[in-house]
Formats: structure tokens, C-alpha cells, sequence
């Protein structure tokens, strides 16, 4: 089978390129990391397998991430590449191109964004490129699809031998390259001996590793000690590295000379007159929270709640309805039909009925991201977070974690340094996740309908604020780190296209619903039985219930504070599952018809202070079972998965018994 990679820088619009070619979707965003493992597609065109590996500036792997596509050269079958470079940023993209040609398989250039760099005025003659770089050329633009069929037609015709790039890095460096790859054994299924000698002159170790699997560390350590020597009093370089730059550097500046015409001056963009209002450094946090309260408006207070109350009307309505008369027909035990009713369609159907708002953030997230704001969100977010011991990078994670925490944990992959990426990490749970939304929908309609937008921000703005507070407290004691710097592509902004807005909402809402076929189905089917029985028997009032029982042990820890009854302890406990098995829990418990009665009951139980420690206390606590697997695959850790699960526990009481407590003092009810 012939394997096809797609390699590039971050912001080219690699993954765009992808799609087109395989006519499948994958996440698309416009920050370093999003692609964090290979993905695999098959092409249109021939139904050759496309990989489409982790955008990076270099082989030289920084971060985990990075690290993929490094190693997929070395120790995977590679038949051709597809390299995606960015017009408008010729030069800076070719450093990765020159490294990939001189890997030696055969390659095609998507020559991308040609419409941005004739905007700014630069025209490239990409016949001649290809010329002298020897591989195909091929102008595109990825996002409308221009050009993409040309290149499809060009990779289906690649293949065969190719003689790799060969730069003339001097003899000093040329003598070393010759002998260390001498060292290399010959018979092994290697990537070519000349380039692993300069990656692993360049400084990369994943080569480095490779090497010394076949020669001794005091070998390669001599020879790269000696080799570093000679060219720092031969040259003005003050390492191999350096060198290397500087060789490839001249390189790609001779092939812009006679490849590369600038016509006109570059002129003040609109994207740099966005950026002077947007990344402005007493603007930008302020514009960033106006945007932040805008989603929520559009979400809960002007479009998302009107779509979820039609919803709720139909569910509990005509479905149940129908659902209840088929059941009858059937002959049904009224044992059956009461799991059915009031547990399965109650329990997943109270979860169902917040998708309309769950799709409305993850579109406007979506519409962020793609637009190219995303990543001036982090820029802007860089100097609070240098401050408290991470960078701007880390804010990224913590971004994706508003959809869900997985994603958001396995993004800290992205982050260079280990006690960064692993305090990253340990924070990310602490974001508003789309789970806990259903969670604040159901209580901000009951409690603070006229405030429900600015409810919800505080809450998202709680998480961030104790985030970088811990932050700051553990980066200080338990995890001391060295300072780390922050460098991120700001893409050109752009208009989102509907498709792509649509398929990445679909991308990100997906899981919501597979959940409620999966752990809030499951998790309903046990609630409602354990509503049912008791040490009574079967159909024992809910008072008497196991449920109750199990509520009632923890209830009086959390008397203090304010929602010190059995039907929140279970709330509490099954909400470990899965936060939206909060809402399930309260539907079955409280037996309500539709979302409008189970808020009124909910009166009962809670007042609006005890109601904002609770969602509070949602907020903080215990992640839910899969962000807990997430933090012990990323950190391979128990030690550290546990320290998150209790830090998080402690905080979320403390958080909560602070505002009920201190709420009771200031007179509020």
C-alpha cells in the first residue's frame, strides 16, 4: 500500500488540504497542536492512505507533538510526501522543506494561500521552484478548493526513485556526515545515512537515540564535540546547529532570488488593523470577556434556550406521549414501562433536551477558532500566564477544554517543557466543559432567569481565575520550573466557511450525544432501579430507596455547604460518570414531567445561593471518569492522577463553603 504524508508548518492550512484530498473531515483549528496524532484518510483520487502528520516548523522535535512526525520518518514505511507550504510565507516554510527533501522519498509541493501572497503583493514562478528544488510545484488554495485536483493528479503520478537534496554544508561538517553515517550498519531498514547525521548533528534526539542503538555514546559524543570545535573557529557559527541554519538559510534566500518577486509594498492589512484593536495590551483581555459574554447571551438568553424549551415540549410531550401508548398497546408491565418512562426517557431525555445549546457554543467556539481570533486569545492571555509560571501555550489546552477535558489534556502535548505541560494538565479539569453546561442550564433557569448569560461567565471565569491561582502556587513549590518562551503563528483572519462550521460542531457535539446512549443511558437504567428498591422491597417510596440511603450518608458533609439532602450527595456521586448524569439524576429523582416542573421542584431543595454552591461545587470537584483516564494516560502517573482528583475535591468544598457561608453573612438567602 503506498502511504502518502502530509507534512507542514502549524497555520498552512494542512488539515484543510487533507479533507479536500480525502473527502473526510478532520478537526480544524488555527493554533499550533490541533492535529496531535497522525490521522489516516484515503484519497480521492487513487485510494492511496494520506497521513496527516503534526504541523511543526522543524524535525527537530520541541514538544511531544513535534516528536510525531519525527518519528513516523524514521520508523515508518513513507512512499512520497505531500508538503503544504504557505505562499504569503515562502521563506520561514521552506526550513521544513529542505529537511523533508533531504529525507529522500519522493515529494509534492502544495504551494498554499497563493490569493493571500498575491494580495500582499508577492508572486512566485513555481515552475521555476520546482525546477530547482527538483519536485513537483503545485499553486492551491486548500480552504476553496483551487488547484487541489491538479495536486491529487500530481501525487497519483509521484513515486519512484528520487535523489535526495544534497547542500554543501562545508567540509568540516561534510568530513563528520560522511563518517558518522559510515557508522550506520547498511543491511537495516533505515531513512537515508546522510541525513540521520545531520539531524543528529542538528541536535535531534530521536535520532540521537536511533544512533546509539548501533554505536557507542562516547563515539557520537567525540565526534560531535570535535566537530563543534572546528566549525566554531572556522566559522562565525557558535554551534552545529547554528551552522546548519545558516547554510540552509542562504540556500533558501538564493532560491527566492530568482524564484520570488515582491511587486508592491506591503500595505497595512486588515488583519493588522484587527490585531492593533484585539491583541492591544489594555483592550484585548476586555474585548476577549465582552466576546466570551456574547456566546453565552447567544446560548442561553437569546437563541439556544428557546431551542432547547422546544425541544423539552416535544420530548416530554408528544414522544413520551406516543412512547407511552405503544407501551400499553404492547402490554407492557407497568414495572417496564416505568424504567422506560421514568427512568431511560427521563434520565436521557432531561440530557437531550440542553443539545440545542450544547451545538449553539460549540458553533460559536468554532466560528472563533476558524475566523483566526483563537490564537490571539492566547497571545493576549501570554503575559497573565507568564506570570503565574506558564505561557501563553498553555491557555490553549485550557481553550479546548471548555468543550470537553479530554481533548483539552491530550493538547498539553503541545506544551515543551514537562512541569508545564504537567501543570497544564492538572489544571485543564477545572474549565467549564460542555457536560457541566447541562448542568448550568438547568439551574440558571431556575434560579437566576434573568441573569442566566452572566451566571454561566462567572462560573467559566471561577475556573480560569483558581486556575491561574493554582497555577501560580504549584509553579512556585511543587512543580519549580526554569521560565519557558511563547512564539504562535497569528494566521490572517478569515471568514469561516458554513460547512466547515458545521462539521466541526458536529466534530465536537458528537460525544455529547454518543454519552447519551452510553453512560447516561446506562446510568439512568441504575438510578431509577435503585429508586425502585430498597430494603423494604421493590416500589418502595423514594425516601426509603437505596438511592436515598446512599445520598443520606454524605449528605451531612455537605450541610455546610447549602445542599445538605440525599438528592444532591447522589447527584454528586453519579455525576463521577459523567457530568450530565447530574441531570439525569435529578429527573428521575424528582419524577418531574418536563424541564419547566423539575425547576420548580427544584425550589424545594435549593435557594439561589445554596443553587450557585452547587453548580459551584460542579464546577470544581472530581473529574468525571474519562478526564480522570485522560490525566493517567498523559502523565503516566497514579500519583499525579490521584493528587488531581483530591486537590480538586478540597477546592471545590473550600470554593463552596466560602460562597454559601460567606453569601449567609452578606444576607443573602
Amino acid at each position: 500500500m503506498i502511504t502518502i504524508a502530509l507534512a507542514g508548518n502549524p497555520n498552512t492550512g494542512k488539515t484543510s488540504l487533507f479533507n479536500r484530498l480525502t473527502g473526510s473531515y478532520e478537526y480544524v483549528g488555527n493554533w499550533t497542536g490541533v492535529t496531535v496524532e497522525k490521522k489516516i484518510g484515503v484519497l480521492k483520487e487513487n485510494g492511496q492512505h494520506l497521513v496527516d502528520l503534526p504541523g511543526v516548523y522543524s524535525l527537530n522535535p520541541l514538544s511531544k507533538d513535534e516528536s510525531v512526525a519525527t518519528q513516523y520518518l524514521l520508523y515508518e514505511q513513507v512512499s512520497n510526501i505531500l508538503n503544504i507550504v504557505d505562499a504569503s510565507q515562502l521563506e520561514r516554510n521552506l526550513y521544513l522543506t529542505v529537511q523533508l527533501l533531504e529525507y529522500g522519498k519522493p515529494l509534492t509541493i502544495g504551494l498554499n494561500m497563493v490569493d493571500v501572497a498575491k494580495a500582499r503583493g508577492i508572486q512566485i514562478d513555481s515552475q521555476l521552484l520546482s525546477e530547482r528544488l527538483g519536485c513537483p510545484v503545485v499553486p492551491i488554495v486548500a480552504r476553496s478548493g483551487a488547484g487541489c485536483d491538479e495536486l491529487a493528479k500530481k501525487l497519483s503520478q509521484s513515486g519512484g526513485q528520487h535523489t535526495a537534496l544534497s547542500i554543501d554544508y562545508g567540509h568540516v561538517l561534510e568530513n563528520a556526515i560522511q563518517h558518522l553515517a559510515s557508522l550506520l550498519p547498511e543491511n537495516l531498514d533505515l531513512p537515508p545515512g546522510r541525513w540521520l547525521a545531520i539531524q543528529v548533528l542538528e541536535g535531534n534526539p530521536l535520532v540521537r537515540e536511533l544512533f546509539l542503538k548501533h554505536i557507542s555514546e562516547s563515539t557520537l559524543a567525540e565526534w560531535i564535540e570535535k566537530t563543534e570545535r572546528k566549525i566554531q573557529s572556522e566559522t562565525k557559527a557558535n554551534s552545529i546547529a547554528h551552522h546548519i541554519r545558516s547554510v540552509r538559510g542562504n540556500y533558501i534566500k538564493s532560491l527566492l532570488a530568482c524564484c520570488m518577486t515582491i511587486t508592491g509594498k506591503h500595505e497595512y492589512t486588515l488583519t493588522d488593523r484587527i490585531d492593533s484593536i484585539v491583541t492591544n495590551k489594555f483592550l484585548g483581555l476586555p474585548i476577549f470577556l465582552l466576546f466570551t459574554y456574547l456566546i453565552f447571551k447567544l446560548t442561553f438568553d437569546w437563541v439556544g434556550t428557546y431551542l432547547s424549551d422546544g425541544l423539552d415540549g416535544f420530548i416530554t410531550g408528544p414522544f413520551t406521549d406516543t412512547l407511552e401508548s405503544w407501551l400499553k398497546a404492547a402490554g407492557a408491565t407497568q414495572f417496564i414501562e416505568d424504567l422506560i418512562l421514568q427512568g431511560i426517557v427521563a434520565g436521557v431525555g432531561g440530557v437531550i433536551v440542553f443539545i440545542p445549546q450544547i451545538f449553539m457554543l460549540f458553533f460559536l467556539i468554532s466560528f472563533i477558532e476558524d475566523s483566526g481570533y483563537m490564537a490571539r486569545v492566547a497571545m493576549v492571555m501570554d503575559k497573565i500566564m507568564e506570570s503565574i509560571g506558564l505561557n501563553g501555550k498553555a491557555f490553549i489546552p485550557m481553550i479546548i477544554g471548555f468543550g470537553c477535558n479530554v481533548p483539552g489534556i491530550m493538547a498539553a502535548r503541545t506544551i515543551e517543557q514537562p512541569k508545564e505541560r504537567l501543570l497544564t494538565i492538572i489544571l485543564t479539569p477545572l474549565m467549564s466543559c460542555s457536560a457541566r453546561l447541562t448542568v448550568y442550564s438547568l439551574f440558571v433557569g431556575a434560579f437566576f432567569k434573568e441573569n442566566q448569560a452572566l451566571v454561566v461567565l462567572s462560573l467559566y471565569l471561577l475556573g480560569i481565575i483558581l486556575a491561574m491561582t493554582l497555577a501560580k502556587i504549584f509553579s512556585s513549590t511543587i512543580l519549580k520550573q526554569s521560565s519557558s518562551f511563547f512564539v504562535i503563528e497569528l494566521p490572517p483572519y478569515r471568514i469561516p466557511q458554513l460547512k466547515i462550521l458545521l462539521q466541526s460542531t458536529w466534530e465536537k457535539g458528537k460525544g455529547f450525544v454518543r454519552k447519551a446512549g452510553t453512560f447516561i443511558f446506562g446510568g439512568s437504567v441504575v438510578i431509577w432501579l435503585l429508586t425502585y428498591v430498597g430494603p423494604g422491597g421493590l416500589n418502595v417510596p423514594m425516601n426509603d430507596s437505596f438511592l436515598a440511603i446512599i445520598g443520606g450518608v454524605i449528605a451531612p458533609i455537605l450541610h455546610p455547604i447549602g445542599f445538605g439532602n440525599w438528592q444532591a450527595g447522589v447527584a454528586l456521586i453519579t455525576g463521577f460518570l459523567a457530568k450530565e448524569v447530574v441531570v439525569s439524576t435529578m429527573n428521575i429523582i424528582y419524577a418531574a414531567p418536563d424541564m419547566s416542573t423539575l425547576q420548580g421542584v427544584m425550589a424545594d431543595f435549593f435557594t439561589p445561593l445554596s443553587a450557585y454552591s452547587f453548580l459551584a461545587f460542579i464546577l470544581l470537584y472530581v473529574p468525571c471518569l474519562a478526564t480522570v483516564a485522560a490525566i493517567q494516560k498523559e502523565t503516566g502517573s497514579l500519583k499525579w492522577t490521584w493528587f488531581s482528583v483530591m486537590y480538586a475535591l478540597v477546592i471545590a468544598y473550600l470554593v463552596s463553603i466560602l460562597i454559601y457561608q460567606g453569601g449567609l453573612l452578606l444576607g443573602f438567602h
